[in-house]
């Protein structure tokens, strides 16, 4: 079979490495990929977002199968442009992806289905919005509608930081067209959980839980960013927790999607937080989360080609989706100043003995040298019988990759150890 990967970061390197399993597949073309991904595939320098030249390409060398990891070609209808040519793919329809492309809507499918989620309104201009921050309850939370790289949420934790939020998004359009409109909602606590699930908008399979660790800085101080490590699983989420969830979030979703007429098949992500009155939805994400999908795919002990395509062809019933008991931990290098301004160019050292383990996100080839050329370059993942154990290996490997102006956090999954007796 000849496998195609939209897509370009760590996320897509771990569903590429993970595809390689299957014995069927003989070759694997990802567009754009990166350098490190050129190791474990063919990359072709087309854009995610270039969606002729994605389905030109698939057409032209008779793909068998498509993966469209990222949020981005999923909302602007990819797959659907992808099986208009008979080209099966993992991944939503535009008119299902628009559950992350639109925070209104998700808000309003919530709102309208009864799936618990934190308090919201709704304001498509800025005075409407500096009105009410002037009132409502401190702190809270402001979201851009649309898209913006998983940076588009503001947690105000005063009445200023509010209003200064409302001015970056709507009125500076920090994130372009996806501020037009924003949700400003309940600001919820307790544990945060990322669960990423199969469905094929019938049948919902979760895989394991994992928690992501979005600040910059050690003991999640800094700028949020598009993350910085995880562990798996999540020792927040208990089978009794898990049990709530699949009853009163995400089979409910799955229907509400296929009530509205936008039946969801691909991977659907839930952010969860576990608040004093149960869990409740912070977002929807159309796709595998990233670095959630480094974490979470080492532990699959199915073949991952084979539930994808199960799913796309609405027979995720039919296939057994195993994980492993086992524990895993994934630690982000990136480049020093991000998520803000960072140097780039600087050779990566990856030792052959560990290769298997890391995910490349952020590097390109250069004479045949791989350096970096993003803000979050690479991802080095641990799998042991016990989460400190995982913790303490992928230390270890981070501590055998070198490249220029690196920088990561020293405490990934120390929130974790300190609720779990698994030491």
């Amino acid at each position: 079979m000849k496998i195609m990967v939209v897509g370009g970061g760590g996320r897509e390197h771990a569903i590429i490495k993970k595809i390689k399993e299957n014995k069927s597949v003989e070759e694997i073309f990802a567009l754009p990929g990166n350098g490190g991904i050129a190791k474990d595939a063919t990359c072709v320098d087309i854009k995610a977002t270039d969606i002729p030249a994605i389905v030109d390409f698939a057409v032209s060398n008779s793909i068998d199968y498509a993966v469209v990891a990222p949020d981005d070609p999923l909302v602007l209808g990819c797959v659907d442009a992808l099986e208009e040519k008979n080209i099966p793919c993992f991944g939503p329809r535009a008119n299902a992806a628009i559950i992350e492309g639109s925070k209104v809507f998700s808000k309003n499918l919530m709102k309208k289905y009864g799936i618990p989620t934190a308090e919201y309104e709704v304001f498509t201009n800025a005075g409407d919005a500096l009105s009410y921050v002037e009132t409502c309850r401190i702190p809270t939370v402001i979201k851009a509608d649309g898209l913006a790289l998983g940076k588009g949420v503001i947690i105000a934790e005063t009445r200023e930081a509010a209003r200064d939020a409302v001015v970056s998004i709507m009125q500076d359009k920090q994130f372009g067209k996806s501020g037009d409109n924003i949700v400003i909602e309940e600001f919820l606590t307790g544990p945060e959980v990322s669960v990423l699930s199969f469905t094929d908008g019938d049948t919902v399979v979760p895989m394991v839980s994992s928690m992501d660790h979005k600040r910059a800085g050690d003991n999640d101080t800094g700028l949020n960013t598009g993350g910085m490590g995880t562990v798996a699983p999540n020792p927040f989420y208990t089978k009794e927790v898990a049990a709530e969830c699949m009853e009163k979030i995400f089979k409910p979703t799955i229907r509400a999607m296929k009530a509205e007429g936008r039946t969801f098949r691909g991977c659907l992500y839930f952010g969860l937080m576990l608040t004093p009155d149960g869990p409740k939805v912070i977002e929807y994400n159309c796709r595998f989360g990233d670095p959630e999908t480094q974490v979470v795919l080492p532990l699959m002990e199915s073949d991952l080609l084979t539930v994808m395509m199960a799913t796309s062809a609405s027979k995720l019933a039919e296939v057994e989706v195993k994980f492993s008991e086992k524990k895993a931990c994934c630690v982000i290098m990136a480049s020093d100043g991000y998520p803000t301004a960072y140097e780039k160019g600087y050779e990566i050292k990856i030792p052959e003995e560990i290769d298997d383990k890391v995910y490349v996100a952020g590097a390109r080839l250069d004479n045949g040298k791989l350096v970096t050329s993003g803000g979050r370059v690479l991802g080095a993942t641990a799998v042991e019988n016990t989460l400190a154990g995982a913790v303490k290996t992928a230390y270890e490997y981070v501590g055998k990759i070198s490249f220029g102006n690196a920088y990561y956090r020293h405490d990934i999954g120390k929130r974790a150890l300190d609720a779990t007796e698994d030491k």
